[in-house]
């Protein structure tokens, strides 16, 4: 089994060499790509030096089993004919094929069949922001179908990549030498101390790409008419993304009914005792692999309607480790090439 990462220097890239070592990813050899500026950097897997090579249009990919791509929307529309010519699966965390009809959009507890048929060796990535949601929704949908959701989002600065993380350190740290940010160049504004209800570009309907990103993938990944409406919104924490989110669903469902599913499902802990103060948080969530939920409770609005709380590491389960375990899922069911 020979696995290959593209865009091995950025957040997400860097998260992949983590996780495949820590879940002891059954693979024989593995290749790092990256862009002219990377190539040459060495990375350390498994106790081995493995040096950077530079994506190019060439052969390079012709014995690569899995491809686990991040590095950006207008790199793998480049290259995915490239990645995936010799049979190759590539796993793309980038938005460029999510909504296209002939590539599977896929969270491994959602809906993995799909992964199985892809037409063009291509799988997708969600979101982070759909990833963790539909993670919690799923188990909620198989007591009574969700009509409608409205979620709020309070996304960390990882989601933009690495040199944002940077860029809010560098922020704090010009505020607390001279009073002002001067290094304002990865959001439209200061993030330290700050909010912006802004991720993504505005489109003509006022709702950001981000948000829209919501509405379609989730109909896709859990093949539902279900309507989302979200305001995403850029908060000064480092890692890991939050989300309050209403549901309304056909039939009323109790708090008992919903808590009970939440602590069955795959990939979701709960953590929901509010009379003692105890609900997720991004500074608890970070570095972890599950999706974390509480405050769970009736929606006062809504007489078919729950609300909860949601916090994930947005990096892990939000990016790395969901391209992993749809990895993992199709060397399972012996659904590659090898």
């Amino acid at each position: 089994m020979r696995v290959a990462i593209v865009g091995t220097s950025g957040a997400v890239g860097q998260e992949f060499l983590r996780i495949l070592e820590q879940r002891n990813f059954p693979l024989d050899e593995l290749v790092l790509f990256g862009s002219e500026r990377s190539a040459g950097k060495k990375y350390t897997f498994r106790g081995k030096e493995l040096t950077v090579k530079e994506l190019k249009h060439n052969d390079d990919f012709k014995d690569i089993d899995i491809v686990l791509a991040s590095a950006g929307a207008g790199v793998s529309k480049e290259f995915a004919e490239d990645i995936t010519k010799y049979g190759a699966v590539m796993i793309d965390n980038s938005s460029a094929f999510r909504m296209d009809d002939d590539v599977p959009l896929v969270v491994p507890e959602c809906n993995a069949e799909d992964a199985l048929n892809r037409p063009r060796g291509i799988i997708a990535n969600p979101n982070c922001t759909t990833i963790m949601m539909v993670v919690v929704l799923q188990p909620i949908e198989k007591l009574s179908h969700i009509k409608k959701i409205h979620i709020s989002s309070y996304q960390s600065a990882s989601g933009a990549g690495a040199a944002a993380m940077a860029e809010l350190q560098q922020q704090y740290k010009e505020l607390v030498e001279t009073g002002e940010a001067k290094t304002i160049s990865k959001f439209p504004h200061q993030l330290a101390y700050n909010v912006i209800p802004q991720i993504d570009k505005m489109t003509p309907t006022d709702y950001t790409k981000e948000e829209m990103k919501m509405y379609n993938e989730t109909r896709k990944i859990m093949h539902s008419d279900v309507r989302t409406s979200a305001t995403c919104v850029r908060v000064s924490s480092l890692r890991s993304h939050s989300e309050s989110v209403w549901i309304e669903t056909e039939a009323p469902l109790t708090v008992e009914q919903v808590r009970e599913a939440l602590v069955a499902a795959p990939g979701v802990t709960l953590v929901d005792d509010p009379q003692n103060y105890v609900y997720p948080m991004p500074l608890e969530s970070a570095g972890k692999d599950d999706v974390y939920v509480g405050r769970v409770r009736k929606d006062l609005a809504d007489d078919n309607g729950i609300t909860l709380w949601l916090t994930g590491d947005q990096i892990r389960k939000g990016a790395a480790l969901n391209a992993v375990q749809i990895a993992e899922y199709l060397i399972k069911v012996g659904s590659v090439k090898a």
